[in-house]
């Protein structure tokens, strides 16, 4: 069961939009409570490809298994060569390599266009080992942890930051880098 990897399609926003709404509603790895709607998902969607950057979606054995897509890490202008990568991988298909498929597609496609740094923001420390521990065996260092910043399920929750620096040697930018607007004030 090796995952194949494509890009995603509208036509795959149903299964990504009811994965994650199952990941809402019973897991940590995000901090939404309430499920985003089909046409939410879109929006977001749109917006991922808007800055060019990739969004995967993983098959086994011809079925949904999982998805990927990198965001900008934050909206000013100094950050254009980061992204923060997310990663959602459905029960069945854990433990199959699905979830490295998915990272190692965007550390891929993140170094393609001249990306300096990926960055993972893994919720639920405590739980999270896996994902901590896959970020680690693709080169992600830890870049710290946001202790108790989440609530959800009536307990606190831990973000660690992983970062995967594709340019190590600090030689200037290839790339423009993802154009971000005027960012925020």
């Amino acid at each position: 069961m090796t995952p194949l990897l494509r890009d995603a399609s509208e036509g795959d926003l149903a299964a990504i939009t009811a994965l994650y709404g199952r990941e809402v509603q019973g897991g940590t790895a995000t901090f939404e409570t309430t499920p985003p709607t089909l046409e939410e998902m879109a929006g977001r969607f749109a917006a991922v490809k808007r800055h060019g950057l990739p969004w995967l979606v993983a098959e086994v054995d011809g079925r949904f298994a999982g998805y990927a897509y990198a965001s900008p890490f934050r909206p000013r202008p100094a950050y254009r060569y980061g992204v923060e990568g997310s990663i959602y991988v459905e029960e069945d298909a854990r433990g199959c390599g699905v979830g490295r498929a998915l990272l190692v597609g965007l550390v891929e496609r993140a170094r393609a266009m001249g990306l300096r740094h990926l960055i993972g923001a893994i919720s639920d420390s405590d739980t999270s080992a896996v994902s901590i521990a896959l970020h680690r065996s693709l080169g992600f260092r830890e870049a710290g942890v946001y202790r108790q910043v989440g609530w959800k399920f009536d307990r606190w929750l831990d973000v660690t930051l992983m970062q995967l620096d594709m340019a190590p040697d600090g030689a200037p930018p290839r790339a423009p880098g993802l154009n971000l607007g005027g960012g925020l004030a």
